[in-house]
């Protein structure tokens, strides 16, 4: 499941609301005059009519929406009067062709010219607010943008978002209004940008998953709740833990505490995603990764309060959590968990056979315990049957090795657990069954009672008569 979140919808709000935020404000056509500039200003005058016949046509060509004529006669103005009183305006009207004309890179790094300037000083506030929201919104739109060209159009969404100063003409409440669509798109435009570097890593072949994962990381420290982030999060560090086998349990970890912190605040990506698939995933991806759904719950919960994990976060895969209970089960029931390491590999319908025959059969077998269950015969027995229950086995266990006495025993054997040591000499899969030659002093804790006379044959023989 990829699912990438598209910046193009943020790109597309930004753009709509462009005209969204002028509704209500009274302003004059984009290239009309650039009469307008501040009072403290100075008066600012054509050098000739030949530059204002220039900008009229200019002004045309905006109107008429043919931006690639605008650009040429802005360039021939620039050319003829490169001192012009109205060059400033004219870089404006420059950032602006190139936005509309779809050149998006020169429109920003046009924009980089005048960010630094007081802007208040150069051009009324209707002007300052489209130069900011133009050039947020371009930088957007470049395929892919350097780290110059991003830092462009932070510097300018955070201007946007910071600007007070209200156009001449609008209402307090208008302002407000416009004011608050405004902070919403530079908000936007910041946030599209946080993530851009993290998107055009991931889409390159093979994904750049370290520079990825540290980019959405650093954004979600600034956005926490946007789920889409730490959900591309997890995909970065899915994909570096194939790549980075050293660090495949953090990486590991790290990717399913985010899978499952988006699929708990918003797993619909905001509005990007099938919120069922996205939850359900999460819950597979750790249940597949961890053997069970233990600590999920908890896991949840934990995800619910914080965009990263903790400093040292592991999820123990299904395999260690297996390979642990084996080493606990090993150290405290070590003689069956020999056993039973013994028996699998007997079971093994193709190789057990092979195994016996190659590697257990003729060797001494350390000590094993199990479960006496009958001799035979059942008094001064030549051959015990045992079973090696597991420890929390119930019912009756069945018979799995028989051990070969060097001499009979003296009593009858009771039942109870033994231990002993001995050597294989045959096997049989079916019924399953294992025998050993045992010497009876290697066997411990063995307990047999005396045999029961047998009656004598012909029955009770009677007493003679007595002599009178």
């Amino acid at each position: 499941m990829h699912i990438l979140h598209k910046t193009t919808k943020t790109i597309a709000a930004v753009a709509a609301l462009g005209a969204v935020v002028w509704t209500g404000i009274p302003q004059q056509a984009r290239a009309q005059t650039p009469a307008g500039q501040p009072a403290a200003q100075k008066e600012k005058k054509y050098k000739d009519n030949a530059e204002y016949d220039i900008y009229n046509e200019v002004s045309k060509d905006a109107l008429a929406k043919n931006y690639a004529k605008e650009i040429t006669d802005l360039d021939t103005w620039k050319q003829k009067y490169p001192e012009s009183d109205f060059k400033d305006d004219r870089t404006r009207l420059y950032v602006q062709a190139y936005a509309d004309s779809g050149q998006h890179a020169k429109a920003v790094e046009t924009s980089s010219q005048l960010l630094d300037r007081d802007l208040d000083s150069v051009y009324d506030p209707r002007q300052v607010i489209q130069l900011l929201l133009s050039t947020s919104v371009a930088v957007q739109q470049i395929p892919n943008p350097t780290a110059e060209q991003l830092a462009i159009g932070e510097k300018a969404a955070h201007q946007l978002m910071d600007y007070n100063k209200k156009p001449q003409g609008v209402s307090d409440g208008d302002w407000a209004q416009a004011r608050t669509q405004l902070q919403t798109a530079a908000k936007g435009s910041l946030l599209a940008m946080a993530i851009k570097p993290g998107d055009l890593a991931m889409a390159k072949t093979p994904p750049d998953c370290d520079t990825a994962a540290g980019v959405y990381a650093k954004a979600l420290g600034d956005y926490p709740d946007r789920s889409f982030i730490s959900y591309n999060l997890g995909r970065a560090l899915k994909a570096c833990a194939a790549t980075h086998q050293d660090q495949s349990a953090d990486l590991n970890s790290r990717a399913l505490y985010e899978f499952i912190r988006a699929a708990v605040t918003d797993p619909s990506l905001g509005g990007s995603a099938d919120a069922k698939k996205i939850a359900a995933y999460a819950d597979q991806a750790y249940t597949s990764y961890h053997g069970d759904s233990e600590g999920l719950a908890q896991l949840k919960e934990q995800a619910k309060g914080a965009a990263l994990p903790p400093a040292g976060f592991i999820i123990e895969t299904g395999a260690q959590i297996a390979a642990k209970k084996q080493k606990e089960f090993q150290e405290k029931y070590p003689e069956v968990a020999l056993w039973l390491g013994i028996k699998s590999q007997l079971a093994d319908p193709t190789n057990g056979v092979q195994y016996f025959d190659g590697q257990l059969k003729d060797a001494a077998v350390p000590e094993l315990k199990g479960t006496l269950l009958d001799g035979k015969p059942a008094c001064r027995s030549k051959e015990l049957l045992v079973a090696v229950p597991l420890p929390d086995a119930t019912g009756s266990p069945t018979a799995e090795i028989t051990l070969k006495l060097d001499a009979p025993l003296t009593g009858k054997p009771e039942s109870g657990v033994i231990r002993w040591e001995g050597v294989p000499t045959s096997f049989t899969q079916s019924p399953f069954m294992l025998t050993m030659d045992t010497e009876k002093a290697k066997i411990k804790d063995l307990k047999t009672s005396p045999c029961t006379a047998a009656p004598a044959r012909g029955g009770v023989k009677k007493a003679a008569p007595k002599k009178k």
